[in-house]
């Protein structure tokens, strides 16, 4: 049957198929008069559920669910990313316009539960009249209510092979390696190569910054990096160091126990920690203006974690993470062991980045407390893992392949993007890149401490 036919021929049955009987059967064959008692035709397909082909869809919060032909199939909600779905089994309420779904959340395990039922629903932002209301409930989302409609042309892939001929051609056509769109490599970035050099790189153009360094930070528009060298003098001291690539220059910015420099979101500023009366505490200064730093928190903080906004900065211990306003002051605190849970050990050494576009989304570079089955076995180095979180549904999931031994994750300004240094049980530690649901994992660059600009 032609593709064109074959795909209205299915489309009727969804419009026209009896709410009140999940299943069809094919008459059966009418038997010769002169042969022998034959057995009863095998029955026709059997749809699991009806209806199928739906999106589901709600606001306050905003989110999506698709429904296909074996169940749930993706939850979807702007600024995180999806939660793929394992369908379960589903059960037809005696009534015949309702329907229960039961599915899997791939990412935590999670147990989720869609009711569905055939009534007139309004989504409250316009005068569109739906033909079903749907509620998903999920233990950690909490209860989304909204409506839903037949949406047969999400699902292209409808056809009217059995399920072994869809099997083979599963195996012919390969499946893509993401189904993130949009996204945007970064232009300008920074780097320490294969021989511990500093290189900064924007578009094609590529620069030595300096033969050695640690804690890299670029400027959003990419043409400024800053960067911590060990004083040549005997002692714990350090330089801040600001190099402008389109000069080409080096000066020196702050001397003493210095580290973990960050621009602000506008480049005008600068924050660090720096060692005062044995504590690490946060002193920001002014990019036009370095002679004159001041503090800003002068508690103990172990890691500064980077700017949430332009008047927020995150700071962590060993027991907390802390958002900190530029006056000093604490806005919100959480536990590290909420975020971390069991699967992580917390570090000093650890990563925290807000995602640019989510104050509410973590990236979590942190150890493993036991490493994940095929982990790399590298007895110089614990096995590490990147993780995401999400502060409101206390959310976790992991985000890099088990194979891999990773650390130091960065977001993409785009916020789907995550970069990485991974080690594998062969070969140097190398960037890779990995798409905010997990999906393409694939080395980038060979050089580590990989930080963005634009």
């Amino acid at each position: 049957m032609p593709l064109r036919v074959r795909s209205t021929f299915f489309g009727l049955i969804i419009l026209v198929a009896s709410a009140g009987s999940s299943a069809w059967a094919q008459a059966p064959t009418k038997k010769p008069p002169s042969s022998p008692a034959a057995a009863a035709a095998p029955a026709a397909p059997q749809s699991r559920h009806y209806p199928i082909l739906l999106l589901a869809s709600g606001n306050n919060p905003a989110w999506s669910l698709r429904i296909g032909q074996k169940g749930p199939e993706r939850l979807d909600r702007p600024g995180y990313p999806p939660i793929t779905l394992e369908p379960a089994e589903v059960a037809h309420e005696p009534s015949g316009d309702a329907w229960t779904y039961h599915a899997k959340d791939t990412g935590t395990g999670t147990a989720i539960t869609i009711h569905l039922s055939r009534e007139a629903c309004f989504d409250g932002m316009s005068a569109t009249k739906y033909t079903f209301r749907a509620v998903v409930e999920h233990p950690q989302l909490g209860t989304l209510s909204g409506c839903a409609r037949i949406a047969a042309e999400l699902f292209p892939r409808i056809t009217n092979q059995n399920d072994d001929d869809a099997d083979d051609a599963a195996k012919k056509k390969p499946a893509p390696e993401t189904t993130v769109t949009g996204f945007k490599p970064p232009t300008a970035v920074a780097y320490v190569n294969a021989v511990d050099k500093i290189v900064l790189s924007r578009g094609a153009a590529k620069k030595i910054v300096a033969p050695a360094g640690t804690d890299l930070a670029l400027s959003h528009d990419g043409k400024k990096l800053l960067y911590v060298r060990s004083d040549s003098k005997p002692g714990p001291d350090s330089i801040i160091v600001l190099y402008e690539f389109d000069t080409g220059r080096s000066r020196d910015l702050v001397h003493g126990n210095v580290r973990q420099p960050f621009w602000s979101p506008d480049d005008s500023r600068i924050a660090y920690l720096t060692n005062q009366d044995q504590k690490w505490q946060i002193w920001m200064l002014r990019a036009a203006t370095p002679e004159t730093p001041a503090p800003v928190y002068t508690n103990n903080i172990d890691a500064l974690q980077g700017w949430v906004d332009a008047h927020i900065l995150l700071g962590t211990d060993l027991q907390n993470a802390s958002w900190i306003a530029d006056d000093g002051k604490i806005t919100q605190t959480a536990l590290l062991q909420n975020i971390y849970g069991s699967s992580f050990q917390i570090r000093e050494s650890d990563t925290i980045r807000v995602n640019p576009g989510n104050p509410d989304l973590l990236l979590v570079s942190a150890n493993y407390t036991i490493p994940p089955p095929g982990a790399p076995a590298d007895a110089s180095h614990l096995s590490g893992g990147i993780f995401l979180y999400e502060l409101r549904a206390k959310r976790r999931v992991v985000l890099t392949p088990p194979d891999q031994s990773a650390s130091h994750g960065e977001w993409s300004q785009d916020g789907v993007q995550v970069f990485y240094t991974a080690r594998l049980a062969s070969g140097p530690p190398s960037t890779y890149r990995i798409f905010w649901d997990g999906s393409a994992p694939k080395r980038y660059i060979s050089a580590t401490n990989f930080v963005i600009g634009q």
